[in-house]
């Protein structure tokens, strides 16, 4: 009867969180005012500063022309050239030069891709031909949408498996647990698939339900964005039950969990593209399943990526919550 003992635990966990109603209602509301506050903060047009994407950059002739010393504007290099025309193609870049080629891209729908075309051409007359891509442009709020997403799907998982599962045990709710029948793998997966249909229900109401006031841009799979955050979900609950599996003091489960969420908050790339901070905390960032779910999640909506380009994510993903759940379930103390 082990399925029966695994669908009690199933349905007391069940009812224990959708009781909670303030628990509830806040899972719900707080990504949802994250979302809606930046929708309006950055509602305005243009930016402060111009991106021009630079492939085959080591092409650069001696005396460059002076359109490369121009103030205002960044300057990156890039090594693949048709996900930079993606990038130019939602807005992300605002022109992109191919100094081996000497021909240059701009969106015919971009203000800034038409003022950096005439700087260009006034600057640089006549050494770059002309290429045009078009595209909807990407809000920030469009960027911002995955990583607040995954962000509440990091703080469900954490805190409501990690600090219930610590507070269990120091109640001595384990402890009469133990003297049942009941195995430690059915208890941990009773805490997975209850925490995992409640995330996702919640991060699916808030996605459709901001979706009819902003308009998210959605250019890949719906399917693929489902798996994304369900394995993504599956490996923060299993992250919970690892860091819970021994310890007995609110407090300090309180501290660990939040050593391992306010990193992830801020080197995943929840609310600023980790591009530009220092090497080796990139290096670190990809330590962390949070990185990993916002990529993929990102690559998906913003540059419509299928499986196979997001296949790496998707891995890494699946290992770490083998990873988890083996160590957690194997190392795992009711008392």
């Amino acid at each position: 009867m082990i399925f029966k003992k695994f669908l009690s635990i199933l349905s007391a966990r069940n009812k224990e969180f959708l009781r909670d109603r303030s628990a509830l209602a806040w899972n719900i509301l707080f990504p949802a005012l994250i979302v809606a506050g930046f929708a309006f903060a950055f509602s305005g047009e243009g930016q402060d500063q111009y991106k021009v994407a630079l492939y085959q950059a080591e092409a650069a002739q001696q005396g460059e022309s002076g359109f490369l010393h121009t103030k205002f504007i960044q300057f990156i290099p890039v090594t693949d050239l048709e996900r930079a025309k993606r990038k130019l193609e939602h807005h992300q870049f605002d022109m992109l030069l191919d100094l081996g080629a000497r021909v240059y891209w701009v969106n015919a729908s971009s203000p800034n891709g038409y003022i950096l075309e005439r700087v260009l051409q006034g600057s640089s007359p006549g050494e770059f031909a002309k290429q045009a891509v078009e595209g909807r442009p990407i809000r920030y709020v469009d960027w911002l949408l995955p990583g607040v997403l995954a962000m509440n799907m990091m703080f469900s998982a954490l805190f409501g498996v990690g600090y219930v599962i610590v507070r269990y045990r120091k109640n001595g709710v384990l402890k009469r647990f133990k003297a049942t029948p009941l195995t430690a793998f059915e208890f941990l997966a009773a805490q997975v698939i209850s925490r995992l249909w409640i995330i996702m229900a919640i991060t699916i109401f808030v996605y459709l339900g901001t979706d009819l006031f902003i308009d998210f841009t959605m250019n890949g799979s719906y399917l693929n964005l489902l798996l994304v955050f369900t394995l993504g979900a599956t490996c923060l609950i299993a992250l919970a039950l690892l860091s819970a599996m021994r310890i007995a003091s609110e407090e300090l489960a309180g501290g660990i969990l939040n050593l391992l969420s306010w990193p992830m908050m801020f080197l995943s790339g929840v609310w600023f593209s980790t591009g530009g901070i220092h090497p080796w905390l990139q290096q670190l960032a990809l330590l962390l399943p949070l990185t990993h779910v916002i990529d993929a999640a990102r690559a998906i909506m913003v540059d419509g990526a299928g499986l196979a380009e997001i296949s790496s994510s998707l891995m890494v993903l699946l290992g770490m919550t083998a990873l988890f759940l083996a160590i957690g379930a194997r190392f795992f103390k009711w008392e």
